[in-house]
């Protein structure tokens, strides 16, 4: 059978990691004692807010509800974003400089798409978002790697990062809190790296998707405040995890004038708008759920601190960091690689988890376990399998 010649370079892409670790139990059936935890995916819990679920079964007899918004969002929805991140950060932020995508996985596509061409390079620190990498790759461009530093709990090293900025660099890219670690930079850090992107004419890429789950109340940086931060700084979030609406695709972008005149022209080509329906979502979010984003934001505080004290007794897996989403740790198997030991906690403990080099190179040693979507009193029974598979 004929082939198609194909692109190349998306031909060399791995296929989405979640997907093959969903492969290792699709079609198996798990006993009612031992059931299967899927510890794989970064998904909500919890259902979005009823009050939004009615509102937005009010709306769809607008026919405007089916219709395009305008291609950076619906103006409404800009605003109070940009109120939002204002009142959060401390800052005035100009809805002109806001953008409302389809997830926060677009608004990174759009936001390298505009800052980078073919042969340039974004540095990329260990472990990274498999999406994020993935991307890179499909555009021709270099991800430059960043060590990770398991015993600093998986914070960047600033002057590694100033040593492998090149005349080609365009970006720096920070995800805090992170995917895959969980870690939660802090501000000096934060700081610190927009200080050396600005000083050095590239970007920083700063993807708070998790902002809402940071272990304490207050901003996690003070950025917005500069009057200069448009030159330097893209700031990447979603609605998907806050209001549960993963399957609605919203998410946005904040970035001076020059990168979003770019963004708006690879929108209007890859989506001309966001959903309209999620947009209408985030909205009602933003301006009546706030009650109820709290209360979110505490049970997964509580979560959190559940997993943290249900694996501390599970010292053979070491907790490396814990945080929003994710907790990554170091397995005790140094004759075994992740991707066996994970494919083995499926296989013999039901329990679904991703492999570090999904993540990236030299991640042989660490598994990220995505609790988000478990409720808090299975931390116990999560602790109870890693301890046994100790024996198997």
């Amino acid at each position: 059978m004929d082939v198609l010649p194909l692109n190349p370079l998306l031909r060399a892409v791995a296929p989405p990691p979640i997907a093959e670790a969903q492969g290792w139990v699709r079609g198996r059936s798990f006993p009612a004692d031992k059931p299967l935890i899927d510890l794989a995916q970064a998904v909500p819990g919890s259902p979005p807010p009823s009050a939004m679920l009615e509102h937005l079964a009010a709306r769809l007899v607008d026919p405007a509800v089916h219709r395009y918004t305008e291609i950076l969002g619906m103006p409404a929805l800009r605003q109070a974003l940009a109120a939002h991140m204002g009142a959060f950060y401390g800052a005035e932020i100009e809805p002109g400089r806001v953008a409302i995508t389809a997830g926060c996985n677009q608004a990174f596509c759009l936001a390298v798409m505009a800052l980078a061409g073919p042969g340039d390079e974004v540095i990329l620190p260990l472990p990274h978002y498999f999406n994020h990498r993935m991307w890179l790759d499909m555009q021709g461009l270099k991800a430059v790697p960043l060590s990770f530093r398991a015993d600093a709990g998986g914070i960047p090293d600033i002057d590694e990062a100033e040593a492998r900025i090149g005349p080609r660099t365009r970006a720096i890219v920070l995800v805090t809190p992170n995917n895959p670690t969980g870690a939660v930079y802090p501000p000096a850090t934060i700081r610190s790296f927009y200080e050396l992107a600005k000083r050095r004419g590239v970007a920083l890429l700063l993807d708070e998707t998790y902002k809402d789950f940071l272990p304490g109340d207050g901003a996690p940086h003070d950025l917005f405040s500069d009057p200069d931060w448009p030159r330097t700084l893209v700031q990447l979030y979603s609605f998907s995890k806050v209001f549960c609406l993963t399957g609605h695709r919203v998410g946005s972008l904040i970035a001076g004038p020059a990168v979003m005149e770019c963004v708006e022209k690879a929108m209007d080509c890859v989506a001309i708008c966001a959903p309209r329906l999620g947009q209408e979502a985030a909205l009602f979010g933003l301006r009546e759920c706030g009650a109820w984003v709290r209360g979110n934001t505490m049970a997964m505080r509580d979560r959190a601190e559940a997993f943290r004290s249900a694996l501390a007794g599970v010292q053979a897996y070491r907790l490396v960091s814990i945080g929003a989403y994710f907790a990554y740790l170091e397995h005790p198997f140094s004759d075994r690689g992740a991707t066996e030991v994970a494919r083995g906690l499926a296989a013999d403990q039901n329990l679904l988890t991703l492999p570090g080099p999904m993540f990236g190179a030299g991640q042989e040693r660490f598994l990220r376990v995505a609790f988000a979507n478990v409720d808090g009193t299975l931390a116990p029974e999560v602790a109870a399998r890693l301890a046994e598979s100790l024996n198997a």
